[in-house]
């Protein structure tokens, strides 16, 4: 059964306004310490959870169980289906990582993401969706062979 409160739903529509030093002092004002997040979304999120959670009660020991017990979502680059080859020129090397259902597959090796086979690629570290083109600034494809990590 789901409760509902007019005052709640203020406290929460109260929030939508506010810029990140605001909703970084409404959380101030919950009496826990701030998080060092900059996204103004997900901290307006958070903080409307709070306010619902402290005035109606926190998830049950089943559902906090069954979260724990969920596994972390699932590896970006995935979703592209088996099969899918995910290619970058990188100092005149192509570099091919085939999607496999337990991860990528780069020159005979399977890695668990795309980070970790353009991190053998090239020996730097780097994010691997944003190395094959799945994220972020087109530039950095343009000029790949001079971009950092």
């Amino acid at each position: 059964m789901t409760r509902r409160s007019p005052a709640i739903e203020d406290e929460v529509r109260a929030l939508a306004p506010l810029d990140l030093a605001g909703l970084r002092a409404a959380w101030a004002e919950q009496g826990s310490p701030v998080p060092k997040l900059r996204s103004v979304d997900l901290l307006r999120l958070m903080l409307a959870w709070r306010i619902q959670a402290k005035a109606l009660g926190a998830l049950d020991a089943p559902t906090r169980k069954a979260l724990a017990r969920r596994k972390a979502g699932a590896v970006e680059g995935q979703s592209h289906g088996h099969g899918a080859v995910f290619r970058r020129v990188w100092q005149g090397r192509m570099i091919e990582a085939i999607v496999e259902t337990n991860g990528f597959r780069f020159e005979g090796c399977l890695y668990r993401s795309l980070s970790a086979v353009a991190e053998a690629a090239t020996g730097t570290r780097w994010n691997g969706p944003r190395f094959f083109g799945l994220r972020g600034d087109a530039m950095m494809r343009d000029k790949g062979d001079e971009a950092g990590p």
